[in-house]
């Protein structure tokens, strides 16, 4: 080793963050290893070796490590205290005497031994400090860019390292092309044998949470909580809030001056409706709330089964419904209700088979 190896291995701590001490153990266990693969002999298992290497000239010293006994049984592995007193008179038994072994031509197997290390260690801790940087980021939101496209796979640059948006994470219908910039939701960041493998979705209900703490102060700050998202991505979204500060209405702020808040959410999602309604502890009120934009006339609970039977006007029960079923269907799910819906006409006919 060399001082230019010295100098090489600290540029490369420094630029990759690893620890020097770190590094330079585990070289000098390589060394061990080369030492004990290309110079001990077969069948001598039990010899113990210690290399140093200097950390800042690089100079390698191998050493035959030996316990001082009383009676030596076991040459390779023992000496006398006769013969470590004329080493240096101090030693004790059951002290280690270090005998040098250094090799002459040692250095070329140590520069081979230091150099796989040194690339494996450096592969490796690359993998570990990508992974603890992104599980602290699970459950939230990153920018991304789009690299390109592998079959129905998006390959997203993240900076550090690169993820998979596959299908069912994409928004249904939205374009992605090379160099796009794209708003990530975070949902698992795996430690694999390869290094992290980070689960990254655009159809998520978080990124829709995380959306809305990056545009509404009062959501970032918990004066507004959002109680529950429902999603069905690229389509629409229904989102139910709640203010912790009565003098702070959560729609209000949520929707933002001249609807600027939401409208950037939107934006972001390429045109995903956004329905923002007011939570409530009373699930009638919630339930009614939920399937805005039509107007509730009536709500029947049964709470045993999580049950709600609803009622509208004549001319508010497609409003209720939606195209599709999909405005009770996202009700439903934003609440935890079952719900059927009943025009004011057919509930009339109804009560009147009854009496």
């Amino acid at each position: 080793m060399n001082q230019e190896f010295i100098e090489a291995l600290k540029e490369i701590v420094k630029e990759k963050g690893i620890s020097g001490d770190l590094l330079f153990t585990t070289i000098e266990d390589a060394l061990v290893a080369a030492y004990k693969k290309n110079y001990i002999g077969h069948g001598v298992s039990n010899q113990n070796v210690k290399v140093t290497m200097n950390r800042e000239n690089g100079e390698i010293h191998v050493y035959s490590q030996k316990s001082i006994v009383d009676n030596v049984v076991d040459d390779v592995s023992e000496i006398s205290l006769e013969d470590a007193k004329e080493i240096d008179p101090n030693y004790n038994i059951g002290d280690i005497v270090n005998i040098e072994v250094t090799p002459r031509k040692f250095g070329r197997v140590a520069a081979q031994a230091a150099k796989q290390v040194v690339i494996q260690r450096i592969k490796e801790e690359e993998r570990r400090i990508i992974y603890n940087d992104f599980v602290e980021k699970e459950d939230d939101i990153i920018t991304g860019t789009v690299i390109r496209k592998d079959k129905n796979n998006i390959l997203v640059n993240l900076g550090k390292t690169e993820a998979v948006l596959g299908p069912n994470e994409q928004i249904p219908g939205e374009k992605y092309n090379f160099n796009d910039k794209l708003k990530l939701y975070i949902v698992e960041v795996k430690n694999t044998t390869k290094g992290a493998q980070i689960v990254i979705s655009r159809t998520h209900p978080g990124l829709i949470k995380r959306l809305f703490e990056l545009e509404v102060p009062e959501v970032f700050d918990g004066t507004v909580d959002i109680k529950s998202i429902a999603r069905e991505a690229g389509s629409r979204t229904k989102i139910a809030v709640h203010s912790n500060d009565e003098n702070v209405d959560p729609m209000g702020a949520c929707v933002g001056p001249k609807g600027v808040r939401v409208q950037n959410i939107v934006n972001e999602l390429k045109s995903e409706k956004i329905d923002i309604i007011k939570w409530s502890k009373l699930p009638e009120e919630y339930i009614a709330n939920a399937l805005s934009p039509a107007k509730v006339l009536d709500v029947t609970l049964d709470e045993e089964i999580k049950f709600a039977q609803i009622v509208v006007d004549d001319s508010q029960l497609s409003l209720a419904i939606g195209k599709e079923g999909q405005n009770v269907r996202l009700a439903a799910k934003l609440t935890g209700w079952k719900i059927d819906i009943k025009s004011k006409s057919q509930s009339d006919i109804k009560d009147e088979k009854i009496d």
